[in-house]
């Protein structure tokens, strides 16, 4: 066989692959604008409910802006292409586990799956979090330590952009726990190593806080103390590792003698 009838062999396998993967990112923008079209009717609905936790706050006489021309237009529209993202991460998830499962080997997809599904629910548990908890305690404590004679009056871009990054911080957030499982699941540390720098961890935990979130005490805690309970979860979910891999083994065992058997 010549060597060039080989390299096209072996490039097949490669040009199929990134085919698959160019119609999955494909399908994955496809139902993204699929959302987003079909929530653009309602963007300004969707604006006012995002708002709902500052407006509720603000003081008689004041209210939202907007500073630049084109913001009543783009602050909505931007707001809803991040929803239509954050609703089709489920699907866009799903398209990349299709891809790489093939190549995963029974035990691999066996822990995969649950943690594919809880990290959905975790990020989206960050996101409401963020909405119904921090937000209303941020919000009264930036409108209520002004001073008497200020009319709070915040532009609706910047009133969005604070809330968007806000959301991302917690979503990415409440992943830890799936964070700390994969470390300890690959054994790039254990749950002993880990228990030993909780102090560091903590401490971690509040400067992050501090890094992500707006320069305030209240919404600096509200961060840190999820990241550190997160961790601690993170943890305990770790302590399971050692009774997986036993399982994997027996199991490995009973398959090789069976197949000693037949």
């Amino acid at each position: 066989m010549s060597s060039e009838t080989q390299n096209t062999q072996s490039q097949a396998p490669l040009v199929a692959h990134l085919i698959e993967l160019r119609n999955r990112l494909l399908k994955s923008v496809l139902v993204i604008l699929l959302c987003f079209l079909a929530l653009y009717a309602i963007a300004n609905e969707l604006y006012l409910v995002v708002s709902e936790p500052l407006r509720a706050l603000l003081p008689e006489g004041s209210s939202l802006i907007a500073t630049e021309v084109a913001s009543p237009f783009l602050a909505p529209l931007k707001l809803t292409f991040f929803i239509a993202v954050l609703i089709s991460i489920p699907f866009t998830l799903y398209q990349a586990w299709a891809f790489i499962a093939p190549a995963l080997y029974k035990n691999e997809k066996k822990l995969a799956i649950p943690l594919l599904i809880s990290s959905i629910f975790l990020f989206y548990g960050g996101v409401i979090f963020a909405y119904y908890v921090v937000l209303p305690l941020v919000f009264g404590f930036f409108t209520s330590v002004g001073p008497g004679e200020v009319t709070v009056m915040t532009d609706i871009n910047n009133y969005l952009n604070f809330v968007l990054k806000l959301f991302f911080a917690f979503g990415v957030t409440f992943e830890i726990p799936i964070a700390t499982y994969l470390l300890i699941k690959a054994g790039v540390t254990t749950v002993a190593s880990l228990s030993k720098k909780r102090p560091y961890i903590i401490l971690g935990c509040f400067v992050m806080g501090m890094l992500i979130t707006p320069p305030d005490i209240f919404s600096q805690t509200l961060l840190a103390i999820p990241m550190w309970l997160l961790f601690e979860l993170g943890l305990l979910a770790g302590r399971t590792v050692k009774q997986e891999e036993k399982e994997d083994e027996t199991e490995e065992n009973l398959d090789n003698e069976n197949q000693e058997t037949n």
